[in-house]
C-alpha cells in the first residue's frame, strides 16, 4: 500500500460517512439503473468496474492478466480513483441507492460500518456468494470485523497493519539501555528519562494540538492493546472506561516528564522529526518500516522493530490497527463476478504475495506468509527478519474493534481531549468523561459507565 493510502487513511479517516456527503457521483459498471439494485449475473462473465487509489489499485491492476486466464469471460477495468476523493464518491453513490458505484470498492475499516449502518443494502451481502467458506483464513479478529452478526459478510479483509514499536538501536545502545527487554509501557517512561538525559533525543513524538485527523494514533494503540477501543460491542460509547483512562494516563506521563516531542505539522514534521533523528521510538504499524527506510537510508543498520510494550504487566503487545477491505456494491448487475475478482484478489496465497512484493501491504490472509518473503532478513533493520515480528501479532488473539458510524466524531473529539492533556494539564479522566458526554449529546447512543 502506498505511502499516500496510508497517510491520508488515518487524516480522513471515517470523515466522509461520519460527517455528511459531498461530491459528485461517478460513471461505472453498475449503469444507469444501479439505483433500482443489481442482480448477482453469471459468475464467470460479466463487466466490472474496481475502485482503489494509488499503490493498490496499481496491484490490482497487474492481477487482471492472471485473472483473466481463470476468468476469460470477465472484463476487469480498474480505476484509481485517488485518496480522499475516493470516500466522498462512494458515499455520494451509496446516498443515490447506488448510482454510478463501481462493482468492487475498496473501503478502509474506519469508513466500513457507517456505510453498512447508514446505507442498508448499499454493499452486497457475500455470504450467498460464497464468503463464508473463507472465515477461518483471515487474521483473528477481522472475519468479526466484516461479518459483526456473524452471518452478513459486508466485505472481504485485504491489508491487516499490526501495531509497532521502531526505534533507534544505536541510541538506546548510546544510552545503555536495551529496547528489547521493554515488557510495560511504564518500564518504557523509566527508559525514555535516561534516554532524554544521556542523549537528548525524545522518546516518541505527538501533534500536541491536533493539527491533523490522525493526532491520536498513540493513544488508540494504547487503547487497542488493552482489547478496547471507542465504542464497545454494544455500540455504547466507552471513551471514559478504565482502559481509556490509562491509555491518556501515559500520555499525559510521558509529555510531563519532557519525553514527547510535538509533531504539530502532520506528516511533515513527522518525516522532518526521521531525518533530525531527535527521536528514538516510531509507534507506527506494519508498513511504517518502509518509509524509514525510504526516508533515511542512510541510517540504515540503526533501526529494529519489536511489538510494543504491554500496557499492562502481562498483557497483550498485538493490536491489528488498521486495516482496508474489498467489497460489492449492492446495486452492481454483475455481483457474481464482482465476487470473483475479490475471491482471487484476497484468498489466494500468490495474489497476495504478488501484491506485497509490488507494495508491501501487509496481507490479513494467513496462508500467504509461508512466502518466503516474509521471512527474509532486512539489512537496514540489522539482519532483522521483521516481517516474522509481525507474524506473531497477526497469529495472536484480539477482538473486533467497534468502529460504527460514529468513528469520525468520536477521533475529533479524542483528540481535542489530548490536545487539553497535553497543552493545558487538564486531568484525563476528567477530559475523557467530557468527551464521552459530548459524543453522547451529538450521536444519542448511550455510555457505558
Amino acid at each position: 500500500m502506498g505511502l499516500e493510502r496510508r497517510r491520508l487513511l488515518r487524516i480522513g479517516g471515517g470523515l466522509a460517512a461520519g460527517l455528511g456527503f459531498a461530491g459528485t457521483a461517478g460513471c461505472s459498471g453498475t449503469g444507469s439503473d444501479a439505483a433500482a439494485g443489481g442482480a448477482d449475473g453469471e459468475r464467470d462473465r460479466g463487466r466490472i468496474t474496481v475502485w482503489s487509489w494509488q499503490g493498490p489499485a496499481a496491484e490490482l491492476k497487474a492481477l487482471v492478466p492472471e485473472f483473466n486466464k481463470a476468468y476469460p469471460g470477465i472484463e476487469v477495468t480498474v480505476e484509481d480513483i485517488g485518496n480522499p476523493a475516493i470516500w466522498d464518491k462512494i458515499t455520494t453513490g451509496l446516498a443515490a441507492g447506488g448510482q454510478g458505484l463501481a462493482d468492487v470498492l475498496h473501503i478502509g475499516v474506519d469508513y466500513l460500518p457507517g456505510y453498512v449502518e447508514r446505507f442498508p443494502g448499499g454493499l452486497a451481502d457475500l455470504a450467498p456468494l460464497g464468503a463464508a467458506a473463507h472465515r477461518g483464513a483471515f487474521a483473528p479478529g477481522l472475519w468479526e470485523t466484516v461479518s459483526p452478526d456473524g452471518k452478513r459478510v459486508d466485505a472481504l479483509p485485504w491489508e491487516a497493519n499490526s501495531a509497532g514499536f521502531h526505534y533507534r538501536a544505536d541510541l538506546f545502545e548510546q544510552a545503555g539501555l536495551d529496547a528489547e527487554a521493554l515488557q510495560t509501557w511504564d518500564e518504557a517512561v523509566d527508559a525514555g528519562r535516561q534516554l532524554k538525559a544521556r542523549t537528548g533525543a525524545f522518546l516518541l513524538g505527538i501533534d500536541k494540538p491536533a493539527s491533523q485527523a490522525d493526532a491520536a494514533n498513540f493513544f488508540q494503540m494504547l487503547l487497542q492493546l488493552q482489547g478496547a477501543f471507542y465504542f464497545d460491542a454494544e455500540g455504547r460509547i466507552a471513551l471514559g472506561s478504565p482502559e481509556a483512562v490509562k491509555a491518556m494516563t501515559l500520555v499525559k506521563t510521558l509529555n510531563d516528564a519532557g519525553l514527547v516531542g510535538d509533531l504539530a505539522g502532520g506528516w511533515n514534521a513527522l518525516m522532518a522529526s526521521l531525518k533530525q533523528g531527535n527521536t528514538a521510538v516510531y509507534p507506527w504499524p506494519t508498513w511504517f518500516g518502509g518509509i524509514i527506510e525510504e526516508q533515511v537510508p542512510e541510517q540504515s543498520g540503526k533501526w529494529r522493530v519489536r511489538l510494543p510494550p504491554a500496557v499492562r504487566r502481562g498483557g497483550s503487545t498485538a493490536a491489528t490497527v488498521n486495516s482496508t477491505h474489498l467489497a460489492v456494491a449492492g446495486s452492481s448487475r454483475h455481483r457474481a463476478a464482482a465476487w470473483s475478482f475479490v475471491e482471487f484478489a484476497l484468498t489466494r496465497p500468490a495474489s497476495q504475495v504478488r501484491i506485497h512484493r509490488g507494495k508491501g501491504i501487509a496481507p490479513a490472509l494467513m496462508a500467504a506468509y509461508d512466502d518466503a518473503v516474509f521471512h527474509e532478513p532486512s539489512a537496514f533493520f540489522g539482519g532483522l527478519r521483521k516481517g516474522e515480528v509481525f507474524l506473531a501479532a497477526l497469529k495472536a488473539p484480539q477482538p473486533a474493534f467497534h468502529y460504527t458510524a460514529d468513528y469520525a466524531r468520536a477521533l475529533k473529539l479524542v483528540t481535542d481531549a489530548q490536545s487539553k492533556v497535553l497543552l493545558k494539564g487538564a486531568a484525563p479522566a476528567e477530559a475523557l468523561r467530557e468527551a464521552a458526554d459530548r459524543l453522547a449529546q451529538q450521536t444519542g447512543r448511550k455510555v457505558a459507565r
